[in-house]
């Protein structure tokens, strides 16, 4: 079995692939302080809740955004595993030519979401990935990452309402608000985020049309995905194991002397 794991600013997405079947997945919180063994037990743990054989995984594929948790996830795979885990990054083979000015300071989840797609619809696409930032990237039809664009994400605007306007409250963001035109603070503080977030996508996905030429497929994923897609004039579809999926087909693009799956 192959161990794929994205560690993002926020949260870290696990998943477990025997072939090209995701047996299973996971989303847990990212601690930038936790020990080699205790993400060891968490793993054990995870793999206990779906039955499934922890000694079986034979290699792990890592990309992160989380450089203080990189060494440990490292330590992880040689601990439990005793194996070197291939990490995304400069070097690694993608099959996709990075038309960044400083491919390097591309990040990693960007990448990976790219090659997935691309892997999967084989046309020109704008990614819209949904995490702690929302990020916009734009593949060619050719298969070229052309570069794209960076917003705060959905829970940093609200966190960013709650701590620097002092009568506003903290909200939770679940679901579609009922109206509009709200009767109350957390209510309308809703109405703004989720409705005024759906205007940000799709004007800047607009904008990224007008710019290419073209009318490329617009995919979402990340945690908010559903949420705002249901309320997008723009998003055509919601791909929530793409992460996955592309960390599957970097690792298989790269598994010449590795372990087998």
């Amino acid at each position: 079995m192959l161990l794929v794991i994205d560690a993002g600013n926020t949260n870290t997405v696990i998943g477990v692939f025997e072939g090209k079947t995701l047996k299973a997945d996971w989303r847990v919180r990212t601690e930038r302080d936790i020990t080699i063994d205790e993400l060891g037990i968490m793993m054990r743990n995870l793999f206990l809740s779906q039955e499934l054989d922890f000694s079986g995984v034979k290699d792990i594929i890592i990309s992160s955004v989380v450089p203080p948790m990189q060494s440990t996830l490292e330590g992880f795979a040689r601990k439990y595993f005793k194996t070197e885990a291939l990490l995304v990054g400069p070097g690694i083979k993608t099959g996709m030519p990075i038309f960044y000015d400083n491919p390097k300071e591309v990040g990693a989840d960007r990448i990976v979401n790219a090659v997935a797609a691309y892997e999967k619809y084989h046309s020109a696409l704008i990614i819209v990935d949904f995490g702690t930032a929302t990020t916009f990237d734009y593949i060619s039809p050719q298969g070229e990452y052309m570069g794209g664009a960076i917003a705060p994400g959905l829970i940093i605007s609200s966190e960013a309402l709650f701590q620097k306007a002092s009568k506003l409250p903290r909200v939770e963001i679940f679901a579609r608000p009922k109206t509009v035109v709200a009767k109350d603070t957390i209510s309308s503080m809703t109405v703004g985020l989720v409705f005024g977030y759906v205007g940000l996508v799709d004007g800047l996905v607009r904008r990224m049309q007008d710019e290419v030429k073209t009318r490329p497929k617009v995919i979402a994923t990340g945690g908010l995905a559903p949420l705002i897609a249901s309320e997008s004039e723009t998003i055509d579809e919601v791909t929530p194991e793409l992460t996955l999926d592309g960390l599957r087909i970097i690792y298989e693009r790269n598994r010449q002397g590795r372990g087998s799956d």
